[in-house]
């Protein structure tokens, strides 16, 4: 989703255009409401099919901006305001694409002319940013045109698809700041996924020969030249940053990491009680996957998951299927009574459900049934014998009918073949790297394999008929996600993990590993391993994770427990209040007030830059509940004597709080100060 924001900050008539990525658009939303109440706008793409159900339309709040959107309407655009209904509820600008392609050629024309940057017509996408971004520029400038005094504009546009307008902006010489921030740089997604020695050989990169190759260098050119145009230049991580160095020959200004809006329960122990909910209807639907072949305790079964696009190497699924295959070997020749189920949430071409799996929870189904009208009988019987006052005879509680019934149930468990390794039918099963990777390391769900493998092709949802939960639910009910990513610039799915108090294996080439190393004396810890794939050879990753994953395996519950309460503080960290207000976006507001000359004429002193370096998290006061580390793995092994072990969570916590440096709080700006646009005589 390519968008831009429009910011008027207060005691100035500023605009602030930012583009890019859905997540960190839509829940950064409410916290830059609060920030700056009524002055805060969006512009973005229209889209009828998402605008009839998010988008409530109304007419133009201010006179200036009403003026801007009725001259554009008048000639030959569409262009709609109204509020998008998510938190915070920002005012959105929409501009039809569609509606001004009569334009594409005429502006790809000056393009070429002005920029010398050519794209080809079959390159749909790039089409659309060049609509996209020449309307971007039309509003900013129409509505400078609109106010009797120029107004005082900041534009911060995230990703390529957006960027062109900067480029516009700057060429047009508007008075406009500009910042551009890149979540991901588009030919180095682009070399990892041809398997490249990247990281090692980032300065040794022919950067235009390689996105010739790859047929990007129209897209390319499109993003280097908005990186070289902004006035700040930003990235999400350290890690980006340096890639970003080296591709787009520029080093960013500031590195702004991606947040979360983070819940906080009022009882520590709620978001427990909602992974016992959520593994409870994980545990269901494991019984009927694996119906005929349940020789597992699901009390000793930890779930693990990886989710997201689904790129077999940038997102680790390879290492982590290799990693599975030796701590299979290693809980085998430890006879451990431990399960491990691996979900695999990544997207595919699929044409339907897997019948065996249908089959399997509709058997589920039908037990539970046999089960309720036994119970009943049984209960029935019970309750008369206990009326006339006599003990049951347990002979006869139950007859003749009632076992047939059972019987008939536990015939219907058989199965003559192995649980099904995939959910669905897929479109590309003998070339799919996933299944691949499962038939060359074994791992087929037999009954000696201690690590079961479900390999899901589709995105969650609660109205599935096979694994009814969405997302959010889903990751409560695991134990342990597992990220191993190659190339992941930022990382949103351990950040979601942390927020909701589920420990995570990240990456010293993730964002998220970065920025957790830099902010925690010892992650692990507190439920973050990161893995080393920076200056690891990859078997010796591979070893280091199937090391973590045995590690974990080998906790008990109430080790378990406690490990998720220490990763659920960490969700502070994340909390767009502290990454937005706080630190790292006022920060670069700031920076790029203080350096653009457009600035220049400001009242009053200027602001001072606030410091971007963060705290750091010591190691938790009581003992880490790794085995590894404990001092009293080896002769503790029952729950009940994990039960006696002294903690008090509200002790070790509060320890953690007087131990840690808090952030400073930037003081609320008055939400309900509205600042107009200066009118046009």
């Amino acid at each position: 989703m390519n968008t831009v924001w429009v910011t008027t900050l207060p005691n100035h008539s500023r605009f602030v255009a930012v583009g890019g990525i859905y997540t960190v658009i839509q829940t950064k939303a409410r916290l830059t409401c609060e920030e700056w109440g009524e002055n805060y706008f969006l512009v973005g793409p229209y889209m009828e099919s998402s605008v009839r159900t998010q988008v409530e339309l109304i007419e133009p709040c201010n006179a200036a901006l009403r003026r801007t959107i009725d001259k554009m309407n008048s000639s030959g655009c569409k262009v709609y305001f109204g509020r998008w209904l998510i938190e915070g509820s920002p005012y959105v600008i929409l501009l039809d694409v569609g509606f001004t392609a009569w334009s594409l050629d005429r502006w790809k024309s000056e393009l070429w002319e002005n920029c010398s940057i050519g794209v080809p017509w079959f390159d749909r996408e790039a089409n659309d940013a060049i609509l996209f971004g020449f309307l971007t520029a039309w509003l900013l400038g129409e509505v400078c045109t609109q106010c009797d005094e120029p107004p005082h504009i900041v534009a911060h546009f995230h990703e390529w698809l957006a960027g062109l307008g900067l480029v516009l902006c700057r060429q047009r010489q508007l008075p406009v700041a500009t910042i551009f921030t890149t979540h991901a740089t588009l030919l180095g997604r682009y070399l990892c996924a041809g398997n490249v020695d990247f990281y090692n050989n980032l300065a040794e990169f022919n950067v235009d020969k390689e996105a010739g190759d790859r047929q990007i260098y129209h897209r390319y050119c499109l993003e280097r030249a908005a990186v070289r145009c902004t006035h700040v230049f930003t990235t999400v991580s350290q890690i980006t940053a340096i890639e970003a160095e080296h591709l787009l020959k520029r080093k960013p200004d500031i590195v702004t990491p991606n947040g979360l809006n983070v819940k906080k329960f009022s009882a520590m122990h709620e978001f427990q009680n909602l992974h016992a909910q959520s593994k409870a209807r994980i545990q269901e639907f494991v019984r009927g996957h694996f119906y005929g072949h349940l020789d597992f305790n699901l009390d000793k079964t930890v779930f693990l998951f990886i989710a997201g696009r689904y790129e077999f190497s940038n997102k680790g699924a390879d290492i982590f299927l290799e990693a599975l295959a030796r701590l299979n070997y290693l809980l085998r020749v430890n006879h451990s009574d431990v399960t491990i189920i691996a979900f695999f949430i990544m997207p595919a071409r699929t044409n339907n459900f897997n019948v065996e799996t249908l089959k399997g929870q509709a058997v589920r189904k039908q037990l539970w049934d046999t089960a309720q009208t036994v119970k009943e009988h049984f209960g029935k019987k019970l309750y008369e014998s206990l009326l006339v006052g006599q003990l049951p005879d347990v002979s006869k509680m139950l007859d003749k009918e009632d076992f047939t019934m059972m019987k008939r149930a536990i015939f219907a468990t058989q199965r003559q073949c192995l649980p099904p390794v995939c959910s669905h039918n897929m479109l590309e099963d003998s070339s799919d790297p996933i299944l691949n990777c499962i038939r060359r390391i074994g791992l087929f769900n037999t009954a000696q394999d201690r690590v079961k493998v479900i390999f899901h092709p589709e995105f969650l949802s609660s109205t599935s008929p096979l694994l009814p939960m969405d997302y959010e639910e889903f990751v409560r009910g695991c134990h342990l996600g597992v990220f191993p990513s190659y190339y992941e610039p930022w990382g949103y799915t351990p950040a979601e993990c942390t927020v909701m108090g589920i420990p995570s294996i990240s990456t010293n080439l993730s964002g998220f590993g970065c920025f957790m190393e830099e902010h925690i004396a010892d992650p692990s810890a507190y439920g973050i391993y990161i893995l080393d794939r920076r200056y690891c050879g990859v078997d010796e990753s591979c070893n280091q994770l199937t090391s973590f994953l045995f590690q974990f395996c080998q906790q008990s519950r109430r080790q378990r427990i406690i490990q998720r309460n220490r990763t659920e503080r960490l969700s502070d960290l994340l909390d767009w209040r502290y990454l937005g207000r706080v630190r790292y976006y006022t920060h670069t507001h700031t920076h790029t007030q203080n350096t653009v000359n457009c600035f220049s004429d400001h009242e009053g002193p200027m602001l001072c830059p606030l410091s971007a370096t963060g705290f750091r998290y010591p190691r938790p006061a009581s003992v880490p509940p790794s085995p590894a580390h404990s001092l009293h793995s080896s002769p503790h092994h029952s729950e009940a004597e994990d039960e006696e072990e002294p903690y008090d969570e509200d002790l070790e916590a509060e320890k953690d709080r007087v131990n840690i440096r808090q952030p400073f709080n930037m003081p609320n700006r008055n939400k309900n100060q509205t600042v107009s646009l200066p009118e046009k005589n």
